[in-house]
């Protein structure tokens, strides 16, 4: 077993953030509940070792949390935007002086790769950076009215407590992207963790508390309410919380996009995804290999980014599956935290259950493998989370290639003629996150980003359907669920607009001409 993934080193990890083996998961910054709800279990997918309970929040804890949200709203919008940057700022510091360890906690409790758990930081990181210069940028326009000696303009205003549930796969990274946008915007954030990784959560709220407290900020401006299904199924029908931001499989975002619709509130859903890359006959082969192995087997194809299928142009088929069966030939799977390994496990047991039925239901309807999948068996494997990656060539038409498994499974079809029948072949799903063509063709480009391309929320050239950065919207169409976070102007989703006209005349005309005088 690695020292850094040895049980006496993450505690060590646990114990600069106070946090403890049993340990509240409710907290309103300066203070942890009790705890009096369902006991989280924390078991390490890497090696089976538990890490800890995590105490969640009876109905009676929520709601507590939840009037706490409320109250610090009200302080916390009337601070300058500019000021809450600074706060925001302040973390980004905080979060560099503790990636590694923040980095390394990530990766144990999660599985992924030591380098993703970096990352993953750093994408907290990199979205404090851009928080803080959106908070001297929140504008509005301005407009010319119709009526003389009058003017328009709208402005944007906080829009009150946002409920965020994330999903186990981004631990911490998906929070940062609401979160930060949502303080800098003026409101606060109730967070519900995913209950795989309870953990890492407490790691995050301990260092915003630090800086909260530093900064004089009101209680309640990060709130965490660890839990399980109810917790969000709270969420999602409280009427004191006007905006829910939901990541996770599209059942779930279904479900929560209905319950905040039902009391005419706000969703913004990021769900599932069934990408794909289209690798024409103009593509450099090099270049598209590289980005279809981090893509299908990062994670350990636990991205909602993951790429799921390859489209590949009949006449490059045989010489790139060649060169893609031998790169998977020299993967090697184990210990995340081992930085020479490059495939973690799955998250647990249950994900390896569903990677070995979409095998199985992929054979049966005629697919071929080209890789063999399976679980890894040895002493170093003791956790039976570690799967092999998988390449299985199939047809578009077989069902197996509608649906997503969160597992390095990677469908392989062919294609023939232009870039046209790819892309069609590629819309074909009921997701539509990320997509990415290889090609050295100008207009094979301009064809999949134009208005009949790609029907994806994110569309890539010449590199793969994962990795995005903070800079851009991020997010998809279709049952992928059509909301935006992070980057661009996904800002806007966590404010009210208000369109405003002041009258600086003697007279009052009313607009369209309209005459109504005694």
């Amino acid at each position: 077993m690695s020292t850094l993934t040895s049980p006496s080193r993450i505690a060590d990890l646990l114990k600069q953030w106070n946090i403890t083996e049993d340990h509240s998961g409710v907290s309103t910054g300066k203070q942890w509940m009790k705890g009096e709800g369902d006991r989280l279990v924390s078991k390490s997918p890497v090696d089976d070792v538990e890490i800890g309970t995590v105490r969640g929040a009876s109905r009676a804890e929520y709601d507590k949390a939840v009037s706490k949200a409320r109250s610090a709203f009200l302080e916390w919008r009337t601070w300058p935007a500019p000021k809450r940057g600074e706060v925001v700022r302040q973390f980004g510091e905080e979060l560099r002086k503790h990636k590694a360890d923040l980095g390394k906690l990530v990766s144990y409790e999660m599985g992924k790769s030591y380098q993703e758990g970096l990352g993953e930081v750093q994408e907290m990181i990199d979205i404090c950076d851009f928080a803080v210069g959106l908070s001297r940028q929140l504008h509005g326009l301005t407009m010319h009215s119709e009526r003389p000696e009058h003017r328009m303009y709208e402005q944007w205003h906080s829009i009150g407590p946002v409920g965020i549930i994330t999903a186990f796969n981004f631990p911490v990274a998906v929070w940062a992207w609401n979160t930060a946008l949502a303080w800098v915007c003026g409101d606060v954030a109730i967070w519900k963790p995913s209950e795989k990784v309870p953990f890492c959560s407490l790691a995050c709220q301990a260092i915003i508390t630090e800086v909260l407290e530093r900064n004089n900020a009101p209680e309640g401006v990060s709130v965490i309410v660890n839990g399980g299904r109810e917790v969000g199924e709270w969420l999602a029908k409280d009427e004191r919380i006007p905006m829910v931001s939901a990541t996770g499989s599209t059942r779930m975002g279904k479900a929560v996009g209905a319950a905040v619709g039902q009391r005419l509130g706000r969703s913004l859903l990021e769900l599932g995804g069934n990408n794909a890359i289209i690798i024409s006959d103009k593509a450099d082969l090099d270049i598209a290999m590289h980005a279809s192995l981090f893509g299908a087997v990062g994670t350990a194809g636990q991205r909602c980014t993951s790429t799921r299928r390859l489209i590949i142009h009949d006449t490059v088929f045989p010489v790139f599956t060649q060169k893609l069966v031998s790169a998977y030939g020299q993967l090697r799977i184990g210990d995340p935290l081992d930085e020479n390994k490059h495939v973690g496990p799955l998250i647990d047991k249950d994900a390896v259950d569903m990677y070995l039925k979409a095998l199985d239901d992929a054979k049966k309807q005629g697919g071929k493998i080209l890789v063999e999948g399976g679980v890894v068996t040895g002493k170093e494997f003791q956790s039976g989370c570690y799967v092999k990656p998988a390449i299985v060539e199939v047809t578009p038409d077989m069902p197996i290639v509608q649906q997503e498994t969160f597992a390095p499974i990677l469908y392989v079809m062919r294609y023939s003629g232009d870039v046209t029948a790819a892309i069609a072949i590629q819309n074909n799903v009921k997701q539509g996150l990320s997509s990415s063509l290889m090609t050295t063709d100008m207009r094979e480009m301009e064809r999949f980003l134009s208005v009949t391309g790609s029907d994806c929320g994110i569309a890539n050239v010449n590199i793969g359907t994962s990795g995005a950065e903070i800079g851009g919207a991020f997010g998809g169409e279709k049952e992928t669920g059509g909301g935006r976070e992070s980057g661009s102007d996904a800002w806007k989703a966590y404010m009210r607009r208000q369109t405003n006209t002041i009258n600086y005349g003697t007279t009052v005309p009313l607009a369209q001409g309209i005459k109504f005088d005694l």
